[in-house]
């Protein structure tokens, strides 16, 4: 009953939110674009007829908040007013490239239309200043030659052309800031001294001093300390971001990637749940997903099995107006695609309802990544029930989709596949009696999950592999090795429900009953008891 409830306060909350924009398009008639916005306090100084000075500011306050499609609206607007803006070209490139932070590789279509902002800004900037012709000449870089260089490389040219420009322009804070941005969306995910990341938010901490209400300040000091030996840096910005720019959907989801990182659950929520109905009202779905699937992860973290099942209920309807071509917020088309694909999975999952996960149906989709959460879902689940036909058709199809992320110049999601094939094959093994090859692979999983970061499209793995790798232990009758990889597993993903309660159960196995009590009364305290 209680489900029913909260799944029917949830649809009132799509529905009510879908009202929205026509109640603001009536309360903003004969009113300039903008007005009555919280977006934050940002001055960018341009060459362009004074009369689009404001505009201006807005459109970059919109960028610094990820919120591309309305970004791209203002500077187009800007356009409307002096064509000449070599910097509002700029701005339209900018949005189109997206989240810098992302690793998925952007679509020739957007690319092209990029480019084609990009040309613009670096031909209308050889007629002003040198520092314009700056800002135009790096985000070419980050388009030029698309058909040939990969993205890693122009990812690493836009960086060095942003770095040139603040040599030259010492004094221009926003060009610190873009350039801080651009050490974060290159830095390795496979390096764990984070240097790009250290560097980037000593830049952004020493101009939020002077600039406390900038929203890119918060934002990407978010972004910079998103690893879990960093996140405790972040909580400052965490705390601010959202109060700086209340009316941006992203500014409101953005803190939950900080509250996730230290296990602030309820935190999350409330971010969240705000950032979704900001993102409904600005139809922007992708991103409302997006919020969703953090959402979803802190509740089940929380075991409110009521209100994460309503979070699930809610998917069709999103999933009605979701169009994984529109750039109308921070995230991506896939970043939708994701979240429609990841909820159910972590619903399945963290309560380990192996049959419900075994059950649950890939969906075909351009985004392979996408697909293969779902496979490796079905493959734990089926390898668990014992319908091992089932897991041994999953752990192929993300076989095959690693080998094509590989070709197709995908590497980061190609060892994010791989890792997942690596815990689905050892799931497999140990229900075919394989234990000793079930926990080679296992430990490979946790290695190789453990070299790498998660992309922040996600809160984190469906399972992280060294949680499953203890749970394997444990089921082997090993429970003090599988309270070590628990513990392990808490220092990256701590106060998360299944790590915390395994190693409750791994403690009274082996006999350490003061280790049980701590992490019986850490779940009371998570849980509210």
């Amino acid at each position: 009953m209680r489900s029913s409830v909260i799944a029917l306060r949830f649809a009132g909350l799509l529905a009510a939110a879908a009202t929205i924009p026509a109640l603001v398009a009536g309360q903003a008639h004969n009113q300039p674009p903008g007005a009555g916005e919280q977006l934050g306090a940002v001055h960018f100084p341009t060459s362009c007829a004074s009369a689009v000075a404001s505009q201006f500011d807005r459109a970059v306050a919109l960028l610094h908040s990820f919120e591309f499609g309305a970004s791209t609206r203002a500077f187009t607007e800007v356009l409307a007013v002096d064509s000449t803006c070599a910097m509002a070209h700029w701005g339209v490139a900018m949005s189109r490239w997206s989240n810098p932070t992302s690793p998925a590789r952007r679509a020739t279509v957007v690319l092209d239309a990029g480019r084609a902002s990009a040309e613009s800004a670096v031909r209308l900037s050889s007629e002003v200043t040198a520092r314009e012709r700056g800002y135009a000449r790096a985000v070419s870089m980050l388009f030029a030659n698309h058909e040939r260089l990969d993205q890693r490389t122009r990812v690493l040219a836009y960086e060095r052309a942003m770095t040139d420009l603040v040599a030259a322009e010492p004094a221009d804070t926003e060009a610190r800031i873009f350039h801080a941005l651009a050490l974060i969306g290159s830095a390795p995910p496979t390096d764990k001294t984070y240097v790009n990341q250290l560097k980037a938010g000593e830049i952004l901490e020493d101009i939020w001093t002077r600039q406390p209400d900038h929203p890119g300040l918060a934002h990407y000091i978010i972004h910079a300390y998103d690893v879990p030996s960093l996140a405790d840096k972040a909580q400052a910005a965490a705390h601010r971001y959202a109060g700086i720019a209340p009316s941006a959907a992203h500014a409101q989801h953005m803190p939950s990637h900080t509250f996730t990182r230290v296990g602030l659950w309820k935190e999350s929520v409330e971010t969240n749940r705000k950032s979704v109905a900001i993102a409904l009202r600005d139809g922007s779905i992708a991103e409302a997903l997006h919020a969703s699937d953090y959402t979803m992860y802190a509740y089940l973290q929380m075991r409110k099995l009521d209100a994460a099942k309503a979070v699930l209920d809610g998917l069709p309807a999103l999933e009605a107006r979701f169009d994984v071509n529109a750039n109308t917020g921070a995230a991506p088309g896939w970043a939708g695609a994701f979240a429609l694909a990841a909820i159910p999975a972590r619903y399945a999952l963290e309560r380990r309802d192996w049959a419900g996960a075994a059950a649950l149906e890939p969906k075909s989709s351009t985004f392979p990544w996408t697909e293969a959460m779902v496979h490796f879902t079905r493959a734990l689940g089926a390898a668990h029930i014992g319908a091992t036909a089932t897991a041994r058709e999953s752990v192929d199809s993300l076989a095959a989709f690693e080998r094509r992320l590989s070709e197709n110049g995908e590497p980061y999601w190609a060892e994010q596949v791989a890792i997942q094939r690596l815990g689905a094959q050892a799931s497999l093994d140990r229900a075919e009696g394989r234990t000793d090859a079930a926990l080679v692979r296992m430990h490979e999983a946790a290695r190789r999950e453990g070299a790498t970061e998660k992309s922040a499209v996600t809160p984190g793995p469906l399972v992280p592999a060294r949680e499953l790798l203890a749970d394997m232990l444990l089921e082997l009758g090993r429970p003090a090795e599988a309270l070590t990889e628990y513990r392990a597993t808490l220092l990256t993903e701590p106060n998360r429900y299944q790590a915390v309660d395994g190693a409750r159960r791994a403690a009274t196995a082996s006999g350490d009953r003061a280790a049980a009590a701590r992490y019986a009364a850490q779940l009371r305290q998570m849980t509210g008891g």
